[in-house]
């Protein structure tokens, strides 16, 4: 009789090798060009977060009651900031840039794509064996250690 130990559960994740995230995309397991880990990338948009919660309480003192400013603000920065350099001042603080899969900056139509998906949140948080989650994935792209 089969057992559910046989089957695995669909919770455990996709069953891998044992290689380390970003070995299939051909990156080190650690050091620059590896691929940022959770740690780094939740400290980078919490500075993300609040810096772009200030920036809306500044600018429309009293309209960010929901938060939509807030979020607002998040996507354009992220178009702006990771279309023209790679990073957002959370990444910058952080050591991590958004590349290619070829290694170079996102740019700004990979930048658009996202954004829109990361303020989504489900496609952010939503993560493949080499740690991309499902907006990197459509846009091509891959947060990654700059130092």
């Amino acid at each position: 009789m089969i057992d559910r130990r046989d089957l695995g559960s669909w919770l455990e994740g996709p069953r891998t090798r044992g290689g380390h995230p970003g070995e299939r995309l051909g990156r080190p397991a650690q050091g620059p060009g590896s691929v940022g880990r959770p740690g780094r990338r939740l400290v980078a948009l919490v500075v993300d977060w609040y810096l772009c919660w200030a920036l809306a309480q500044w600018l429309l003192p009293g309209w960010n009651d929901h938060g939509l400013v807030t979020v607002g603000v998040l996507l354009v920065l992220n178009v702006l900031a990771v279309g023209a350099t790679g990073h957002t001042p959370g990444h910058l603080l952080t050591g991590l840039q958004v590349q290619t899969l070829e290694g170079r900056p996102a740019g700004f139509a990979r930048a658009v794509v996202r954004a829109v998906l990361l303020c989504l949140v489900i496609p952010a948080v939503v993560f493949d064996a080499d740690q991309r989650g499902l907006h990197d994935r459509a846009a091509g792209t891959l947060l990654v250690r700059v130092r």
